[in-house]
């Protein structure tokens, strides 16, 4: 189905970086990070820009993390001649706010960071956005490397440069973009992800199909996620074309001003379940999996998808597994989206798919039609 590595570019000027995709890539990443930084010490040695070296290297990772992949990771980053600290963080959605920044960048400078260091995100994309998000503030910014762990992170939250933390008012209110230099994808260390992280990743990956792979939803439309955990050739083929369906979006539009949108297809609603229940509910791509379902009635509603086409995003999504329950009253949700960060004006925007491979944004959707579509939810997950 495709070769044993992948390099998927994210091409946005002026630095350009790579999503390195390969099976065993976590052994070799400090050789692989080594030959990278090298190379961007050489051109800015030529542009006549300082030779100082990162030798010192800060892995922003949370616990579970540390326990299964820590030493693996720490040994190849020593064999490389890096020097390596390890700086824990919280585990938890609840964990992603302004007061976890802030003890990372204190730990950060205790444990004597300066402007020449990097940071490593090691995690999934709670620790990818925290730790992204540090590194674009810490003496105004050093450099990032993405070393993501779970499915979500894998497929989607590593890639584009986003940061964030939530507030009390919604999710990823206030965040940076800052790209990384270079995204480490090592699909094996999924082996240890627990059978719901694995799934709710995978809803995010449904949801590139939806936007512009239509493949990749047939290859996800009837999958059989034991036998998928078995099939690294497989894996690696899902995760690489969701990611390169991320970095031909990102790439046309960084900063989230048109195209990128189409990006949120599931995530207003699925923002707002998961801020209403206290992020304590639902995963995100639990939440997301339910905003698909929810916009996809909503398409229906509008006249702009076909019956069979939101009946196989319904029934592909459900298929990946069993969500937890929506039992959130539309009207409380209907509040959240005038609080979140893609509504514009006081008006919510909609991703809403047209197609299988295909979708359009709207923001004109009636009341009425947002409050039946959470309703649905609700009857669905009975």
């Amino acid at each position: 189905m495709m070769k044993s590595m992948s390099r998927v570019t994210i091409a946005l000027p002026p630095r350009p970086y790579d999503a390195v995709i390969e099976n065993g890539l976590l052994q070799r990443s400090g050789e692989t990070l080594r030959d990278l930084f090298n190379v961007i010490f050489k051109v800015n040695a030529a542009a006549g820009g300082s030779p100082a070296k990162h030798q010192r290297l800060f892995v922003v990772t949370v616990p579970p993390v540390r326990r299964k992949w820590g030493k693996q990771l720490l040994s190849s980053l020593s064999a490389a001649g890096f020097t390596a600290k390890i700086v824990e963080m919280p585990n938890g959605e609840r964990r992603k706010k302004l007061a976890t920044v802030e003890k990372l960048c204190e730990q950060l400078s205790r444990l004597g960071a300066d402007r020449n260091s990097i940071i490593i995100a090691f995690g999934g994309g709670i620790v990818g956005d925290v730790a992204g998000l540090v590194a674009s503030l810490y003496m105004r910014g050093v450099d990032l490397v993405q070393i993501p762990t779970t499915v979500l992170a894998q497929v989607d939250a590593s890639i584009g440069g986003k940061t964030g933390v939530n507030l009390r008012a919604g999710k990823n209110l206030v965040g940076t973009f800052h790209h990384p230099s270079v995204v480490l994808i090592d699909p094996a260390v999924l082996s240890t992800l627990p059978e719901r992280e694995f799934r709710a990743g995978l809803y995010e990956a449904l949801k590139c199909g939806v936007i512009g792979k239509p493949e990749l939803f047939l290859a996800l439309e009837n999958v059989d996620i034991k036998k998928l955990r078995r099939d690294p050739v497989k894996l690696e083929w899902i995760i690489t074309e969701s990611v390169k369906l991320k970095a031909e979006v990102v790439s046309s539009d960084e900063r989230e001003r048109g195209l990128r949108r189409v990006l949120n297809l599931g995530h207003t609603i699925g923002h707002a379940l998961e801020s209403q229940t206290a992020y304590r509910h639902f995963l995100h791509g639990e939440a997301v999996a339910w905003g698909m379902i929810a916009s996809a009635k909503i398409a229906v509603a509008v006249g702009l998808l076909e019956n069979n086409g939101a009946a196989r995003i319904v029934d592909a999504t459900r298929a990946l597994g069993p969500l937890p329950k929506v039992q959130s009253r539309s009207r409380d949700i209907l509040r959240l989206l005038k609080s979140d960060k893609k509504t514009r004006n006081g008006v919510v925007h909609f991703v809403l798919p047209s197609e299988i491979g295909k979708v359009e944004i709207a923001n004109d959707i009636p009341e009425q039609v947002v409050i039946e579509a959470v309703d649905e939810l609700r009857r669905l997950s009975r």
